[in-house]
């Protein structure tokens, strides 16, 4: 059995994502993908606004959440050729290093809130 790193590898995932790409052959996601994109850095901006760092780390899992989404929308898009493949992997490529970078913005933050003695 494989390790499950991220939730492309959870067979319900797969299963799921078989089902909306026939449904999305009929239907446009660029909607889907707007919505997503656009609360990542709104979450971003609301949580560096926040006073505690409680609030700060809410919000940037909040945004975290939403790129998980953008990242699955984005996969779809291409499986059902909205996206050609080298466009795909340009925006998979930016979304990865978001990801990154905000996985290291959280990690900081919550150092802030359980600091070493």
């Amino acid at each position: 059995m494989n390790k499950i790193r991220t939730f492309t590898d959870l067979i319900v995932w797969q299963e799921g994502h078989k089902l909306v790409v026939k449904i999305e052959e009929t239907y446009s996601l660029v909607d889907q993908i707007k919505r997503a994109a656009v609360p990542v850095t709104s979450n971003i901006a609301e949580g560096f606004g926040r006073q505690t760092m409680k609030e700060k780390i809410q919000f940037y899992y909040l945004a975290q959440r939403s790129l998980t989404e953008l990242k699955n929308q984005l996969l779809i898009a291409k499986d059902v050729n909205f996206l050609k493949e080298e466009e795909f992997n340009t925006l998979a490529d930016q979304a990865n290093c978001v990801h990154q970078l905000l996985q290291g913005l959280i990690q900081k933050s919550k150092s802030y809130l359980n600091p070493k003695s």
